[in-house]
């Protein structure tokens, strides 16, 4: 129940139509956790904490910097120095003594994950990196929670909901991590400074809708805002049954591959053509998506990229093992999983993947 002095604080969220003392109850009993305490964990904790969430659990291992001041709303100048979680409960607790807030200055890990999450109702991504990107999906996915996705660059912020109710996940829209040197971080690409305050309280907004039952969540959409324009737009997402291939927490930087060994060994097409001619025993592998395999093949084994932390055992090691795509770059990241994760040295990238083949060796084979 609601306290007086509880009724007088969320006295202009209980007059609203469809909400009132039981969704404010909703609230009061939820548990909310948020990974990240930066651009867009500063409003999503404050909104959160203001609204009544009855506990709030950060996480973030990082400490105040003077060039987070320009859009962390949470912290002050003589904050440099400190820790952001730290800092972020304090500031939480001062706004709303109602609420139990739980800091946790560490980085959230493959180890650690699923025992965090799992006293949550819902998780929502503060994060600036794929690697955690992936993990808190994977993990939410398999202890079935969902989970508020957001993202900044520059002058354009992405929202949406994944995993309600067992609904699309962050794997449907994004099933192979991008090259990391394609993306560059808000250090390198910049953003603007009320970008994450805009997109931060768009993603507390979706928790109190899926905390209080009430309006229509960005499940299986894609909300996409500039700000130079203030255009927006809903992108519609699809389930592409990639929950069924999370069965385990991985090493995610190993998969997004960050810092680790990016030698790969390649072969071209007309080496592997030769190979097919003169009938050698190798195994090929295509790391692309059943409906790109449907377009075009090689006759190789299909093991999307995404799977393959789950099929280690099919990779052959003891002859050559040639792995493809449709250009190159997502072969090239398999290579370089198989090697740092199994120390495997018979692994080959076929150079130009798909494309180059249709050039080179066949055009009757579709470039997809």
């Amino acid at each position: 129940m609601l306290n007086q002095e509880e009724i007088a604080r969320y006295q202009r969220q209980l007059v609203l139509p469809l909400f009132g003392s039981n969704a404010q109850q909703k609230l009061k009993k939820a548990k909310v956790l948020i990974v990240g305490a930066g651009g867009l964990g500063a409003p999503v904790s404050l909104y959160l904490t203001a609204a009544g969430v009855g506990e709030i659990g950060i996480i973030d291992n990082d400490t105040v910097d003077i060039t987070n001041l320009q859009r962390q709303v949470l912290f002050h100048g003589n904050d440099i120095g400190k820790s952001k979680s730290v800092i972020a409960a304090e500031r939480m607790s001062q706004l709303n003594s109602h609420a139990i807030i739980k800091s946790f200055n560490a980085q959230l890990t493959s180890k650690n994950a699923l025992e965090l999450i799992k006293d949550y109702d819902l998780v929502i991504d503060c994060t600036d990196n794929f690697p955690t990107r992936y993990l808190i999906n994977d993990a939410c996915v398999l202890l079935d929670k969902p989970f508020i996705y957001g993202s900044i660059y520059q002058y354009e912020g992405q929202v949406s909901v994944f995993n309600y109710n067992q609904g699309v996940n962050y794997r449907d829209l994004y099933p192979v991590p991008p090259a990391p040197e394609s993306v560059p971080n808000c250090a390198t690409g910049g953003v603007l400074g009320t970008l994450p305050g805009i997109i931060g309280s768009i993603q507390a907004n979706e928790a109190i809708k899926l905390i209080c039952g009430i309006g229509e969540p960005l499940h299986e959409k894609l909300f996409i805002f500039d700000t130079l324009s203030l255009g927006s737009r809903i992108i519609k997402l699809k389930s592409k049954n990639t929950r069924s291939n999370i069965k385990e927490l991985i090493d995610y930087d190993v998969f997004c591959n960050v810092n680790v060994n990016t030698m790969v060994k390649e072969i071209t097409v007309s080496e592997l053509h030769q190979m097919m001619e003169n009938k050698e025993d190798f195994q090929l592998i295509d790391v692309r998506e059943p409906h790109e395999a449907v377009i075009s093949s090689l006759k190789g084994e299909l093991i999307p990229l995404g799977t393959i932390p789950d099929n280690e055992d099919k990779i052959a090691t003891d002859k050559k093992v040639i792995i493809h795509c449709r250009s190159g770059a997502r072969s090239a990241q398999a290579v370089n999983y198989l090697q740092n994760k199994l120390g495997l040295q018979n692994l080959y990238n076929l150079k130009g993947g798909i494309l180059a083949w249709s050039d080179q060796i066949d055009p009757s084979v579709s470039k997809g």
